[in-house]
């Protein structure tokens, strides 16, 4: 096996960092196995340099070698490209065709942004990897394969997996030997490095003089913080190189190619940008319309005693029926319902009203506001189970379960 230096030289890897080296020693040990490998890191750290090392120094470094980008291939289709399809399979499946887990039998496959596979295709790969086992899309018949699976990320899979968006058993899987790669603000003392050799290269490439950096300007280098990592170093190389007609470079110009450093604010807390009024649950919903329905009376209480102090009511007014609740038609343009009570002359105090909103409050039953909820909703859409279900945002599975526990028959 060869040293850390040469496996550098050979696949132009340039830095001294620890995280760095450890990363590269990780790699060639795991090479000669076949266990699977999952590759973390942020974006532009280069995770594609070290599935090449793993295969170079793998058994399988005579077979096929396919780097696949998961994240660039559409949802319809990759079950076709990683497994293959039949004929008649789909529209435009005009022939047979092989997936590249069939190509690549006997090599290895590289999986870059495994993360963005759909859970159905997470599914399929995970069969691959425990039994060696895939099914053509639009076929009947098992295919055995023996391929080497190396993934890569930029995303925080276990939280992935705590969000649903990636199968806990599949993570497990892949990360049999995990290999982190540092971000390039944690290789200071490699930026200048890589500075020098990105320069150079552009210099021969576009045939001018490489540029050269002033201390100050070294500086400024080490201390930004690079989200974009060595890919951003590199472009960032290359505008000062064509642009600038001085070759050496100070901190002033330097800094006019680096964007602004901004601070990373934290994330938000799962859930915190869901808007208050998204339900999880039709009791919920329940629950919000009887707190407002009491808003409303509390509200309506205060205005109709607000009158009767004032002695805006008329006497005739007193002796008909005054409005002590508002009850909101979730299914209907606005229109308020009125709960009657008669007021008595000379009864213009604040404890009958009170007494009105402790005989109110004790006829609210939940069962009874949701059975209530349905048939309005079913009133409005003229017996419609399924637009009435849409209404009530609920299952039409749910309405129906309903229907038959409140007995409703008559829609």
């Amino acid at each position: 096996m060869e040293n850390i230096q040469a496996i550098k030289q050979r696949f132009e890897i340039i830095g001294n960092n620890e995280g760095l080296n450890r990363a590269i020693d990780i790699a060639t040990q795991v090479a000669p196995t076949d266990l699977s490998v999952l590759i973390t890191g942020e974006s532009g750290v280069g995770k594609e340099i070290f599935p090449r090392i793993i295969h170079a120094y793998s058994s399988r470094k005579h077979a096929a070698y396919i780097a696949v980008n998961c994240g660039a291939i559409p949802e319809g289709t990759i079950d076709s490209e990683l497994f293959g399809h039949e004929k008649g399979a789909f529209t435009g499946a005009l022939s047979d065709r092989k997936g590249y887990f069939e190509v690549t039998d006997g090599g290895t496959i590289f999986l870059d942004e495994v993360g963005e596979l759909p859970l159905s295709t997470q599914a399929r790969l995970l069969r691959v990897l425990e039994a060696g086992e895939f099914i053509r899309v639009g076929s009947s018949k098992v295919q055995k394969t023996n391929v080497r699976v190396i993934a890569a990320t930029n995303l925080d899979i276990p939280l992935a997996v705590k969000n649903g968006k990636f199968r806990e058993d599949l993570y497990y899987r892949l990360n049999t030997i995990p290999i982190s790669i540092p971000p390039l603000r944690e290789r200071k003392s490699d930026i200048p490095l890589l500075f020098r050799k990105f320069a150079a290269d552009f210099a021969e490439k576009y045939r001018m003089p490489s540029i050269r950096l002033t201390e100050d300007a070294v500086r400024i280098l080490e201390n930004y913080r690079w989200p974009g990592n060595i890919r951003q170093l590199k472009n960032i190389t290359e505008q000062v190189s064509i642009i600038e007609q001085e070759r050496n470079v100070d901190a002033i110009t330097l800094k006019k190619y680096l964007p602004e450093d901004q601070t990373i604010l934290p994330a938000l807390a799962p859930g915190a940008e869901q808007h208050e009024n998204n339900f999880a649950s039709e009791r919920e919903i329940l629950y919000k319309i009887l707190f407002d329905m009491k808003k409303d009376m509390n509200d309506l209480k205060k205005l109709v005693y607000g009158m009767l102090e004032k002695g805006e009511v008329p006497h005739s007014a007193v002796t008909e029926p005054v409005t002590s609740l508002v009850v909101r038609d979730q299914f209907a343009a606005p229109q308020p319902e009125f709960i009657q009570t008669n007021i008595l002359p000379g009864e213009h105090r604040h404890p009958s009203i009170q007494e009105t909103e402790a005989v109110i409050e004790e006829s609210f039953s939940i069962e009874e506001k949701e059975k209530e909820l349905i048939v309005k909703a079913l009133e409005k859409n003229h017996g419609k189970r399924k637009s009435a279900a849409k209404d009530l945002g609920i299952s039409e599975r749910t309405l129906y379960r309903k229907l038959k526990e409140y007995d409703i028959e008559d829609f």
